[in-house]
């Protein structure tokens, strides 16, 4: 049965879609991986729309649904059967299918801003996974390579409950590029900063994981 993790943040513009794209195609790499879209906004989707039009659909590697409502729960059964890990982009607000993907899953992933104010706002989301007796991890993306910022991002975190993966996204245009392409910086620019970054973030999660990935 696959590792299901769920990519949850209520907060828009976190980087959720990024976060599920760049992670499934790192561990695309000798695994079999699925995406579930049920977000309303379809950007998982569209990226894999374009993944496909440029590998072909043989060559693309990762299976992609989409589902929601009544469906949903069953669709993550069908997905978890026969893949190693599943990752779920889950809509904005907590609704019955965010509510559902946060119960299915094994982690949870909570991107982040570097700032207070989005630090804040994932407490909501933070909220639902505890009531759903669900681990989550936040993941500080378009992280700053240093500087005060960053620094009280980490300062902030460390004064909550739940903590952060050691493994930070730094603010880079690779993954704006990869994601038009339908790739992941992994593949796109696999020697970049970007895929660096990415492949230490799955590790850490692989790790967290245990001997199930």
């Amino acid at each position: 049965m696959a590792v299901i993790l769920t990519v949850a943040q209520q907060k828009g513009g976190a980087g959720k879609t990024t976060l599920v794209a760049q992670l499934a195609a790192a561990f695309a790499a000798g695994r079999r991986v699925a995406v579930l879209d049920i977000d309303p906004q379809r950007s998982l989707a569209r990226w894999h729309a374009r993944r496909q039009q440029a590998l072909d659909a043989a060559a693309a590697g990762i299976t992609f649904a989409e589902a929601a409502g009544w469906r949903l729960a069953g669709e993550i059964d069908r997905l978890k059967a026969g893949h190693d890990i599943v990752l779920i982009d889950s809509p904005p607000h907590a609704e019955t299918e965010a509510r559902l993907a946060v119960r299915a899953a094994d982690l949870v992933l909570v991107p982040v801003q570097p700032s207070p104010l989005d630090l804040w706002a994932t407490q909501p989301t933070l909220d639902l996974a505890r009531a759903e007796k669900r681990a989550a991890r936040l993941v500080l993306n378009r992280m700053p390579a240093r500087g005060r910022l960053a620094d009280l991002a980490r300062d902030e975190i460390a004064r909550g409950t739940d903590p952060a993966l050691a493994a930070t996204l730094g603010n880079r245009t690779a993954f704006a590029a990869a994601m038009a392409e339908g790739l992941g910086v992994t593949e796109a620019e696999p020697r970049s900063l970007a895929a660096e970054e990415v492949r230490a973030l799955a590790e850490e999660i692989r790790q967290l994981a245990g001997n199930r990935l």
